[in-house]
């Protein structure tokens, strides 16, 4: 459920900065040239834009839930399982399709936002902002994991040890908090699952919402119709390393059908979003420059932490890969060709 708060609190930005937009970015777009103004567009080539973009909208959506479901639909078959080298391999690709996600693609938007000729020189021209807010996005996500895990640890455990002093006699106190450390152990190892898979997923989110949001403004067919094969292949790859995450934090049904359905829609619900708002949203007003690439800055921060901290540097030195030097260069070779495949699809979208 916090994760579909966030999403509330990063639409009502969204719409918030449409309505500034209205009177402070027209000011400023006619003052600062032909470049920040709003293209005219013919009534033929808005009609074939909206079209591509409601079958955006269905495509996306079948990628995306394809995606996120696959990990956790095949677990069943011992090959996918979470222990499995397939799995692993799989999981590789897709952590390094979230690396490239947040390097080639978002963070370089939210560069293009926050230095646009568009927006005042000072202070966006005097400082880089789109790096600094990543940064500090990455040490917020750091510092929230390291707090969740020391809370669990001084209060949950506190709680499993007097249940156990509880439980058990003298004669067999020795063998039995040897148990309740293995235990304390693996609720540790679920829990650090859990706040990946939560945090992973508000990342991914506040980036679908926007290129969502992005794309459904756009007027211009020429450009949308590759961006919806880029999208797909996007969403596809980045759901399934969505998907390992949700499978391996062993949440019960109801917490994963939750966080499918808000991965799954957030890029549709952003391209509509767009289309309600085409007559309204600007994408070189200065108020939609600064809140989008705020946006796409935190972002990236998140999802640059999490694909090199919790998910490859996690897996890459974990014992399974680190006693099989032939599984971890399979599992290199996965992660370079969805950095590779990622970083092409940069050209489109």
């Amino acid at each position: 459920m916090a994760s579909l708060k966030n999403l509330g609190v990063i639409t009502l930005l969204l719409l918030l900065s449409l309505t500034v937009q209205k009177t402070w970015g027209k000011e400023d777009a006619d003052g600062a040239g032909s470049d920040c103004g709003v293209p005219e567009i013919g009534s033929a080539e808005k009609a074939s834009a909206l079209k591509l973009k409601v079958i955006a909208i269905f495509t996306i959506l079948i990628a995306s839930i394809l995606g996120i479901s696959f990990p956790i639909i095949i677990r069943e078959m011992p090959v996918f399982k979470p222990d499995g080298i397939l799995f692993i391999l799989v999981k590789a690709l897709a952590s390094g399709v979230i690396l490239a996600t947040g390097y080639v693609h978002v963070l370089p938007d939210s560069f293009e936002c926050l230095t646009s000729p568009c927006l005042p020189e000072y202070p966006w021209a005097k400082f880089p902002f789109a790096t600094f807010i990543a940064m500090v996005a990455a040490v917020l996500t750091l510092m929230m994991d390291s707090v969740a895990l020391s809370y669990y640890r001084k209060h949950g455990m506190s709680k499993r040890e007097a249940e156990n002093d509880e439980g058990c006699g003298h004669g067999h106190g020795h063998s039995h908090g040897v148990g309740a450390k293995k235990l304390d152990e693996g609720a540790s190892k679920l829990l650090r699952y859990r706040i990946i898979a939560q945090v992973l997923e508000l990342g991914i989110v506040v980036h679908s919402v926007v290129i969502g949001l992005s794309m459904g403004a756009s007027e211009n067919a020429r450009t949308i119709k590759p961006l919806i094969a880029a999208l797909c292949f996007h969403q596809f790859f980045e759901g399934m390393g969505l998907g390992g995450c949700i499978l391996q934090a062993e949440y019960k049904a109801k917490m994963k059908a939750v966080m499918v359905f808000l991965f799954s829609v957030t890029t549709p619900f952003g391209i509509a979003l767009g289309i309600a708002l085409t007559h309204v949203y600007s994408d070189n007003s200065p108020a939609s420059l600064i809140v989008v690439g705020v946006l796409n800055a935190i972002s990236a921060g998140l999802l640059n932490y999490m694909a090199l901290v919790d998910l490859l540097a996690a897996d890459f030195m974990g014992a399974q890969l680190q006693s099989n030097m032939k599984l971890q260069m399979w599992a290199l070779m996965a992660v370079l060709l969805g950095v590779g495949g990622m970083s092409v699809m940069a050209k489109w979208a």
